[in-house]
């Protein structure tokens, strides 16, 4: 069954404003135990997971070496067990502009609500301008919402230190792209003023987030920030649902109370992270086995993957227990094979 978006091009943005509140988590695709095919039933238990624990929406993340087929079965075996439940965001990660409008456009009609723009590690932007041509040839391809995502993992420092988006050049984007509909705003990370500044300037017009809980969540305190994703939230149950809606309804200090339980495994979390520097790609891996912990399937991924050691798992692990949080009792060599093995 083919997937009806509920907004034409010219209403994504009011679709967003009216919709996109709460949290928005990922999703990473399980194989089976030949890494020959995709685990449906895998697939479909961390969907089940996702709704339980309170995510508005999930990222169905595509660097896993899968086919842009079995993405797309990715897709529909998500879709149809969310039903509505769940909003699902197209990871637009693949090789090329062509290939990722091809898969973007497929994925409208296995489920995508939304899509999340990366950009290709052979793009090489020399100005604003071929950020926007590509961005803007993208958008125009597709009628999904758009989220554009200023990271400083596509090293576009060179063009402007806010990971190449300056304030022109979004706003231009946005006075001419009407289906972006939000901003990840992770320019000049680990600072905040990247987020600061786009929200400051553009959250009149589109949603503007903060990703990073540590952040996100004290900022919600003090900005009006309805949404907050994507990222590895898993690795925290269904906390940061929880704590960000105290957060968005007012309940300020009981927010910041929780936010503060969290503290030995979100230290456990940045440590984990710290690999990120100079690799410039998220351990898919890792943040598997972080979902795992907390009730996700686990399960094998195929090479080319980061590996995961002992002595990350074991202090992810001491992390959450410090915490107060529920932790899988399996030990480290039950997680490659996941709760649903096939």
């Amino acid at each position: 069954m083919t997937h009806i978006l509920p907004y034409s091009r010219g209403e994504a943005r009011a679709w967003a404003k009216e919709n996109m509140s709460g949290v928005a988590n990922v999703v990473i695709p399980t194989f089976t135990t030949d890494l020959e095919t995709l685990n449906e039933e895998a697939i479909r238990h961390d969907i089940r997971k996702e709704i339980e624990c309170g995510f508005w929406g999930t990222l169905l993340v595509s660097e896993t070496a899968t086919t842009n087929d079995e993405y797309i079965d990715f897709f529909r075996y998500a879709h149809d067990e969310a039903k509505d439940s769940l909003r699902l965001i197209h990871h637009a990660s693949h090789n090329s502009l062509e290939e990722n409008i091809s898969v973007a456009q497929r994925s409208q009609e296995a489920g995508a609500s939304l899509v999340l723009l990366g950009y290709p590690p052979t793009f090489y932007p020399h100005n604003e301008e071929d950020i926007y041509e590509y961005t803007r040839t993208f958008c125009d391809s597709i009628d999904v919402a758009v989220m554009i995502f200023p990271v400083p993992l596509w090293g576009f420092e060179r063009v402007h230190p806010s990971a190449g988006f300056s304030p022109n050049l979004i706003e231009k984007l946005l006075d001419d792209v009407p289906n972006i509909v939000a901003i990840k705003a992770e320019g000049g990370m680990p600072s905040v003023g990247g987020f600061v500044d786009v929200f400051r300037r553009f959250s009149d017009r589109v949603i503007v987030t903060e990703p990073i809980e540590s952040n996100g969540i004290p900022m919600a305190t003090l900005l009006d920030m309805p949404f907050m994703g994507t990222s590895n939230y898993e690795y925290y149950g269904d906390r940061i649902p929880a704590i960000f809606e105290l957060a968005r309804s007012g309940k300020h200090n009981e927010a910041m109370d929780n936010y503060w339980k969290l503290s030995s495994a979100r230290k456990a979390n940045s440590q984990a992270m710290g690999h990120l520097a100079g690799a410039n790609f998220l351990h898919r891996m890792l943040w598997k086995y972080q979902g795992w912990l907390n009730g996700w399937n686990g399960g094998p991924l195929r090479a080319p993957t980061m590996r995961l050691l002992d002595g990350q798992m074991n202090s992810l692990r001491a992390g959450l227990v410090s915490a107060g949080l529920p932790v899988s009792e399996g030990d480290n060599a039950e997680f490659f094979t996941g709760r649903n093995p096939k």
